[in-house]
């Protein structure tokens, strides 16, 4: 706030600081009582916050459309990461205007001073918007409505074809021996129309090699990299079809896999996304889900012995993404959980329907043991806690979120962060086994062995 009011003499700008040092360049005050901070806000052509729900119902209630920058435990600002959960949710919402740069934040600064309209609020909305963003979510977890489900989204016909037009995103990183496997197996589908394959790198030079036709294209990715959720997001903003698909490097789709998941979404408009079983190498079962439809409510409360859809299953209409719930959440550490996010947006929209079939293949992959991969896991995992707080209602799904988030703090050596997701995993269900693998995690067994009995779903 100082580098800004320095570039622009005519803005006031007031700064609480309590413990931090004070403030160059703007005005600083270490405390203010309520009194003071209402005055403030009266007076404020703009307010800016952190993620307190006290300071931005403070400010809404004073007329402002709050901007929030919430506390990063990452960047040490906080003990944990539940105000970035909740300003996601605000801002979903439209009850807040969230910022988690400082670009990002001059530009808004500079839009609010610009246009004040936009950032204060009509008498009794946020009354109005809170009410009805329970009741949304309530509606989500009773029984299934069926024709009565809500679809608020912009629809993208098909414009006549019998067959839309698909594109699949391969997201890669050095892996270059599979990606021509894995192209290979996409474009050798019986599906009858247009399939794009769009390869994305995820913080490497592109092959182009790999175009050999239109039907191929290879992108880089346009964020740094941070895993596969940003280059799947990468590959969706760049998709131009009805659908999106996506297949990581490695991984094998049968020849019917598409064609059966497009019969479906043509026999059913209503639905969004598609997914279906896989097998693993080395594997005598397959993870097959035997439901057809996997509803919010399915998601939340999948056992831990089920296997929840694999991405390279995933087949989804592109507004879904964009225009609808949002793509996978970039925020993610490395990716972690991203998947598992996005199928909860899309579910909230519209149930998920499961082709009880194992129509991908997947290597073996190496079990998460290396420490780091367990400290993002377990952050990735409180984050997903945090976006997601009705788990806190679906006592199966809550006990086994906070048992995988005990054996991963319990695996880097956090004994006592442990020991409290391990209680809590207990109370919400006493027979939760990743709890049980918490505690021997903490009582000396080898995180490799975790990784192992978990068979990789941690």
């Amino acid at each position: 706030m100082d580098a800004y009011a320095a570039e622009r003499p005519g803005a006031r700008v007031v700064v609480q600081h309590g413990h931090s040092p004070a403030p160059a360049k703007t005005h600083g005050r270490d405390v203010l009582d309520r009194d003071e901070l209402r005055t403030l806000l009266r007076r404020a052509a703009v307010v800016v916050t952190h993620g307190g729900t006290a300071t931005i119902a403070e400010a809404r209630r004073e007329g402002h459309l709050p901007i929030v920058v919430a506390r990063d435990p990452e960047l040490g600002e906080h003990v944990d990461d539940h105000q970035i959960g909740l300003v996601a949710r605000l801002d979903a919402s439209g009850l807040t205007r969230s910022c988690s740069s400082l670009q990002q934040l001059v530009t808004t600064l500079d839009k609010a001073l610009a246009q004040p309209g936009e950032f204060r609020l009509g008498s009794g909305e946020s009354t109005t918007a809170t009410a009805r963003h329970a009741g949304w979510l309530i509606d989500l977890l009773v029984a299934d409505r069926g024709d009565d489900r809500p679809l608020p989204h912009p629809r993208t016909p098909s414009a006549g074809l019998t067959w839309p037009d698909v594109t699949v995103i391969v997201a890669v990183r050095d892996r270059p021996e599979l990606v021509r496997t894995t192209v290979r197996r996409v474009t050798a589908q019986d599906y009858p129309g247009t399939v794009v394959t769009l390869v994305v790198h995820d913080g490497d030079e592109p092959d182009h090699s790999l175009a050999t036709s239109n039907r191929t294209r290879p992108v880089r990715g346009l964020r740094a990299p941070r895993g596969h959720a940003d280059a799947r997001v990468t590959g969706a903003l760049a998709a131009r079809t009805e659908l999106v698909a996506f297949c990581d490097a490695g991984d094998t789709w049968l020849p019917h896999k598409l064609r059966t998941q497009v019969e479906v979404l043509r026999a059913e408009p209503e639905t969004e996304a598609v997914c279906c079983g896989v097998r693993a190498a080395g594997e005598s079962d397959a993870a097959v889900l035997a439901r057809t439809s996997l509803t919010f409510a399915d998601l939340l409360s999948l056992s831990p012995a089920a296997s929840a859809p694999h991405p390279s299953t995933l087949l989804v209409r592109r507004y879904a993404l964009v225009y609808g719930c949002g793509a996978l959440h970039e925020r993610a550490p490395s990716g972690h959980s991203s998947h598992d996010d996005l199928l909860l947006r899309l579910a909230r929209r519209a149930p998920v329907r499961n082709i009880p079939e194992a129509n991908v293949r997947v290597p073996a992959r190496p079990r998460t043991s290396g420490r780091a991969q367990w400290r993002a896991n377990a952050t990735a995992l409180r984050r997903l806690l945090a976006r997601h707080p009705e788990f806190r209602l679906v006592p199966r799904g809550l006990a086994r979120l906070c048992g995988r988030i005990a054996v991963a703090e319990a695996a880097v050596g956090r004994r006592g962060a442990a020991l409290e997701w391990t209680i809590a995993a207990l109370c919400a269900r006493p027979r939760e086994p990743h709890a049980y693998l918490a505690l021997a995690l903490t009582c000396g067994l080898p995180a490799r062995v975790a990784a192992r009995a978990l068979r990789g779903r941690v």
